[in-house]
């Protein structure tokens, strides 16, 4: 290990850890108590005492001591205020603190006056988006002003982003505090499969580099742990076997432990919990360490469901976008992969589409080993679209020509790539901010790598998707559809260079967590089936993951008195985890009448119901405390509160529910109502219910399935 690390944490424990402090340290603030005592605030930024932690709207505080802090982030970040202690004699050579928030010199500081005038200051580490509200140890020289009078002041005046300021733990001591070490390093050989990295979520965040026999690899930013990690990520270092890997830290305490505590090891840390965590849904995709949202480069290629989707790997939160990498023979069973993608010179790796280049147009494939393509966008400065290829689905190649598309406006994003047949021709859906409007735009190219732009549509925002589908199943009566993020969709024409909308903006998903939901390409011919599955936005708190996809689901286009409208049904796939079925109808449900579902217990759930509301005012389940009910006269659905028009079709309304730990996703009116819903049922309550409301239902039909886990073994 390069610029070596001391192994004891005495000289900072003896500054900042209550009760371990030396006999002669003087402790001039810890902000314990229910208010300042005798230090005076002005303004509105520190209110009337410490914080115990985390304000409402802030990110998580960490790395403070004991329970209080000052936190100047009482009503946000645009109050403002100072703190003041009252006066103490300096009789030390040092002054310690902890110290986190903003970084504006003059504005969110700490203060040291003697005789009136400053002296010396602080300011926190943060001025740009991201950050951490971890608290970091800051020292002050004051031996010179030994016997002086002197008074601390934590000034808050910033009014914008980090526009406050944490602070904690101030000591008058004869310790030097540990310096930083620049560019600390560990040096590995690489013999197992995995480096085993301690997290701490609200911890200071690190650049960490890679390097492989001196050459950057990789550079992510993560919040280590310096002593208890909540969770550990793990880095996949198997393609470096028998070579040198270099961690290099930005900065490290002196005696920080963090690089000895780095493990490789060809298991995971923690390994015996996974797919077990209490919240980690059991038929919903998630990967096993770290943040996922999009779902990426969606595509079937050799056999299997390939599930590409943003990740990172080493942190709760969202960052450091990696491809993360998942592939299924059945939609339903996910096997993780590496990630396939990591951030490099070009920036991160945000989301695109990908295809399989059946005629070799790009060149990439061999004779019967024809290329996926994955194009993804590099979102570096500038933000540029380019590609990356495999002919066997495990090892991508960037492209050497990359990038394919040069930035058209700052942030244009999320290239989805599809073959049309009529033209002979890769087309391109790209989403660019223009002159302040969200546009779609079209670009063509015959060989997936240089790119000529055809036309542009208004009004839809990132992540676009492009797909042709029959009308009621009729091949003859094909319409496309354009959809992106949100969900919303327009239904229109194409001829190959421009679509022309023949609907207005339609409404997507009527939930509240599912987001760019993107469909595979190149199923077989003989499927015909467009299959979609979306980010479903589920926090999981104190969990090694966060985040999931949604189920899979089929989309079609039916008629309706409206026109040609989309829609959204789990696929057929999913039977396979069905375990135990109740079955039971038609019969007659009447108003305060007995719960048929009352001797059904259940984690993991899918229930199907077909119904007549006849003169019922509402028809009323309830799933492990969540409630979904239909009213019949508005024809509505509320699931949890979250309304959405559900019309009956034929007479009749037709609801399909799945419950997994973390989501609800409700399907209503034969696939035209979807309703994803974040939700973390009460691990105790395994009941179900129906009731009717106001008259009486005829139930045609009433199935509840328990379900097994999709992680365990079949």
């Amino acid at each position: 290990m390069k610029n070596t690390l001391s192994t004891t944490l005495l000289c900072l424990a003896a500054l900042t850890t209550p009760g371990l402090r030396a006999a002669d340290d003087i402790l001039i603030a810890d902000f314990e108590g229910a208010d300042y005592g005798a230090w005076k605030t002005t303004g509105e930024a520190f209110g009337s005492g410490p914080a115990q932690g985390t304000l409402p709207g802030q990110m998580s505080v960490a790395e403070f001591q004991g329970k209080g802090l000052v936190n100047s982030f009482h009503q946000g970040d645009g109050s403002t205020g100072t703190l003041t202690s009252p006066e103490f004699k300096i009789t030390r050579k040092f002054l310690g603190f902890l110290i986190g928030g903003g970084g504006w010199p003059g504005k969110t500081c700490i203060n040291l006056l003697v005789d009136g005038s400053p002296v010396r200051t602080a300011t926190g580490p943060n001025t740009q988006p991201g950050g951490s509200e971890s608290l970091q140890p800051g020292q002050w020289e004051v031996g010179e002003f030994s016997g002086k009078m002197a008074v601390l002041q934590i000034v808050d005046e910033a009014t914008g982003g980090w526009g406050h300021l944490n602070v904690d733990q101030i000591v008058q001591t004869d310790r030097k505090q540990p310096g930083l070490v620049a560019n600390a390093e560990r040096q590995f050989k690489i013999t197992q499969r995995y480096l085993n990295i301690p997290i701490k979520k609200g911890a200071g965040k690190h650049e960490v580099t890679v390097l492989v026999d001196g050459r950057v690899e990789v550079k992510n930013v993560i919040e280590l742990a310096g002593a208890e990690p909540d969770w550990w990520a793990f880095m996949d270092v198997s393609a470096w076997r028998g070579k040198t890997l270099t961690l290099r830290v930005d900065k490290l305490l002196e005696n920080s432990p963090v690089l000895a505590m780095i493990e490789q090891s060809d298991t995971l840390k923690g390994a015996e919990k996974l797919y077990r965590e209490p919240l980690r849904g059991q038929f919903h995709f998630s990967p096993r360490r770290g943040w996922n949202n999009d779902p990426n480069g969606l595509v079937f290629f050799n056999g299997e469901y390939h599930l590409f989707f943003q990740h990172n790997p080493y942190g709760w939160d969202w960052g450091n976008m990696h491809w993360g990498h998942a592939v299924s023979r059945d939609l339903v069973h996910w096997q993780e992969l590496p990630d396939a993608l990591a951030p490099d010179a070009f920036g991160p790796m945000f989301s695109g589409g990908a295809v399989v280049d059946w005629a070799n147009t790009s060149g990439f494939g061999k004779p019967g080993h024809p290329a996926q393509v994955l194009f993804y966008t590099a979102a570096g400065n500038p933000t540029v679209q380019c590609l990356a290829y495999s002919t066997d689905g495990r090892n991508y190649t960037k492209f050497a020509g990359n990038p394919i598309v040069k930035q058209i406006t700052g942030g244009n994003r999320d290239p989805k790539v599809i073959w049309h047949e009529p033209t002979k021709k890769w087309v391109m859906c790209l989403y660019v901010e223009l002159n302040g409007v969200h546009t779609i735009h079209f670009l063509s190219s015959p060989d997936l790598k240089a790119w000529t732009y055809m036309s542009k549509t208004d009004g839809l925002f990132e992540c676009p998707e492009f797909y042709e589908l029959p009308v009621d199943g009729d091949a003859a009566n094909r319409k496309w559809v354009l959809t992106a993020a949100s969900g919303e969709y327009m239904v229109g024409s194409f001829d190959g260079t421009s679509f022309t909308p023949e609907t207005a903006k339609l409404p997507g998903p009527s939930g509240n967590c599912c987001y760019a939901a993107q469909t595979f390409s190149d199923l077989p011919k003989t499927d015909g089936r467009r299959i979609q599955i979306g980010w479903l936005r589920t926090e999981t708190p104190g969990m090694p993951f966060n985040q999931s996809m949604s189920i899979p689901q089929e989309l079609k286009l039916i008629s309706t008195p409206d026109g040609p409208r989309q829609t959204w049904t789990p696929v057929k796939e999913l039977a396979v985890l069905r375990a135990k079925s109740h079955k039971s109808g038609p019969f007659t449900l009447e108003a305060g009448g007995t719960n048929p579902l009352s001797k059904v217990n259940a984690e993991l759930i899918e229930l199907r119901a077909e119904f007549d509301p006849g003169d019922a005012e509402e028809v009323v389940f309830t799933v492990r405390g969540a409630t979904v009910s239909y009213d019949a006269r508005k024809q509505e659905l509320n699931v949890n509160g979250l309304r959405a028009p559900a019309p009956l079709r034929d007479g009749r309304q037709r609801l399909t529910i799945f419950c997994d730990r973390t989501g609800l996703e409700v399907f209503a009116s034969d696939g035209l109502t979807y309703v994803p819903v974040s939700f973390h049922p009460p691990a105790a309550d395994l009941t179900l219910g129906l009731q009717a409301k106001g008259g009486t239902v005829k139930m045609n039909s009433l199935e509840v399935h328990e379900l097994r886990s999709a992680w365990k073994p079949r």
